[in-house]
């Protein structure tokens, strides 16, 4: 089996999940427990055989549950890695939860192997996304271990356990402050820094995303230099982590200062690009952005620096571009209305006929933009040739 998916799938069909779940059941060797749950965990690989582990259920999952307690580091481990595939379901995590299968997970993380612990923070992070065993979590002193592990792990333990963290302030202002002050931002900003790959900068950058929905994390977060890093990653390859940098940005500009700041690093002609993005989530998330710092009159002086700054934001006012709130994207016409030159772009660019249909549609403030274009427009027929 651990030659070739191929063998998996021959000893799948053949019916060895039940032997095995029913070995691990019953033998009182540790190392042939340990030997089944490490094909167990084989068997959990290969994606075209999951769905028969999963229809083991909570027989399976207690089993593995007690290898946790006390099987060997090596069997902890391959038991984790199978932990991994049933702990996507609310009834396994619940399940997990009561057998205090979550305080188990949390002393590898302490003390395990470092692939262990990475395994270990994986199922972790599935599990922080159900909220009834969030509970769970807090009483064990989750945080400060997973803090721990932010910080001196492997880079995949460092990113599950970030991304378990994420899940698990997420809405809890309390928890936010509380990652701050334990040192979170200073774990985020090394990772940022040594991530290996564009792919693994999504999680810690999500995370600052959700700490930055608290105000007063947000201007921590201003003090500790990790703006620039945000906006650097604004021109990254991965969609995911513009997202997130795009939404932690409109976060951040909470008061003119950081505004003033957030424009002056050079973070309006990245979501400028964004406007043009092929995800209607990615213009979204830029829109959004730049509808606050527009605020700001020396971001919209930037702005209209750029070339299909207005064009690209009028495309995304036609009704047929689904899943776009045009009020962002009225909002940041509204901010510009005043220039003339901006006028005649908006006007050039379709915006009279877009915002027409808007004001049919009753969106907010589409009317009274329609109305300063318009004027503009109505002007240039009685300027001089």
């Amino acid at each position: 089996m651990m030659e070739d998916d191929k063998n998996v799938l021959i000893a799948v069909a053949q019916g060895i999940v039940p032997v095995l779940v029913r070995l691990l059941d019953s033998s009182s060797s540790s190392e042939i427990k340990e030997k089944t749950v490490t094909a167990i965990a084989r068997v959990s690989t290969v994606d075209s055989s999951k769905h028969v582990l999963i229809a083991e259920g909570l027989t399976l999952l207690n089993n593995l549950l007690r290898v946790l307690e006390s099987g060997s580091v090596f069997a902890k481990e391959k038991s984790c890695i199978a932990l991994q595939l049933l702990s996507h379901s609310k009834e396994n995590a619940r399940a997990i939860g009561s057998r205090g299968g979550i305080s188990s997970l949390l002393e590898i993380c302490q003390s395990g192997t470092p692939s262990s612990q990475a395994v270990a923070a994986g199922v972790l992070r599935n599990l922080a996304v159900f909220e009834e065993i969030r509970e769970n979590f807090i009483e064990e002193n989750a945080i400060f271990i997973l803090l721990g592990l932010s910080g001196t792990g492997t880079v995949l333990a460092q990113e599950n356990s970030i991304g378990c963290l994420c899940k698990l302030v997420s809405g809890d202002d309390n928890l936010k402050v509380l990652v701050a002050r334990e040192g979170g931002i200073e774990i985020l900003k090394n990772f940022c820094d040594s991530a290996p790959i564009d792919r693994s900068l999504e999680v810690p950058v999500e995370m600052i995303r959700n700490l930055t929905e608290c105000q007063l994390v947000a201007e921590v977060v201003v003090l500790s230099g990790v703006l620039s890093r945000i906006i650097g990653v604004l021109n990254c390859g991965v969609l995911g982590v513009r997202i997130a940098a795009a939404k932690t940005v409109y976060n951040l500009g909470f008061s003119t200062k950081t505004r003033k700041e957030l424009g002056e690093i050079g973070c309006i002609a990245p979501l400028v690009r964004m406007l043009n993005g092929k995800a209607v989530e990615e213009k979204e998330a830029a829109a959004k952005a730049l509808s606050n710092l527009m605020v700001y009159a020396g971001n919209r002086r930037i702005f209209r620096k750029e070339d299909r700054g207005i064009v690209s934001a009028v495309q995304l006012l036609d009704p047929l571009v689904h899943n776009v709130d045009k009020k962002y994207i009225v909002s940041i016409l509204a901010s510009l209305v005043h220039s003339k030159k901006c006028r005649k772009q908006m006007v050039a660019s379709g915006a009279c006929v877009y915002l027409q249909k808007l004001v049919e549609m009753d969106v907010g403030g589409a009317k009274k933009l329609l109305d300063s274009v318009g004027h503009g427009k109505l002007w240039s027929v009685f300027a001089k040739p």
